[in-house]
């Protein structure tokens, strides 16, 4: 019989439970202090647009772009081929959370930048050119009938 204050699997069991332990709170506590932490649920997305208006003149010619309301912080709607629209949140993936504006295209009409951290992204799929920022900005779907374009998630 083993007396009870000599218990041979206390030991070895608190030997490897601390350590392990310790290694998964360090590793969550640095690992959620990082920035660049993707966009915020913006909530629901479903705006249509009608190419046709006099408002969106710039979407009729493919390379154009306009901004739409909607989103967090707005969006970009972008004419990539005669049938084909990409939509990306204007909320930079770096810092979320900032107060500034969102991401504007720039005048060269291929980079879009987020004043605040100075990321970019390429207008053509959203993806990082330039850091701090190291995701692709979110992109919402769209549906074009020839006429109407349906922006949603």
């Amino acid at each position: 019989m083993i007396p009870k204050n000599k218990c041979k699997w206390a030991k070895p069991v608190l030997n490897v439970s601390l350590p392990f332990f310790i290694t998964i709170g360090l590793f969550t506590f640095f690992t959620s202090c990082k920035k660049d932490s993707g966009t915020p649920e913006c909530g629901y997305v479903n705006y249509s647009i009608y190419t046709t208006e006099p408002t969106f003149i710039n979407l009729n010619a493919i390379g154009g772009w306009t901004y739409i309301g909607g989103g967090c912080k707005g969006i970009v709607v972008y004419r990539r081929t005669q049938d084909e629209f990409l939509a990306y949140e204007r909320t930079c993936t770096y810092d979320p959370d900032n107060n500034c504006p969102g991401v504007t295209v720039d005048g060269n009409n291929i980079n879009m930048t987020d004043t605040c951290c100075g990321s970019q992204y390429q207008i053509f799929d959203g993806n990082v050119t330039k850091g701090p920022s190291s995701r692709p900005l979110q992109q919402y779907r769209t549906s074009f009938d020839g006429s109407v374009l349906q922006v949603f998630n």
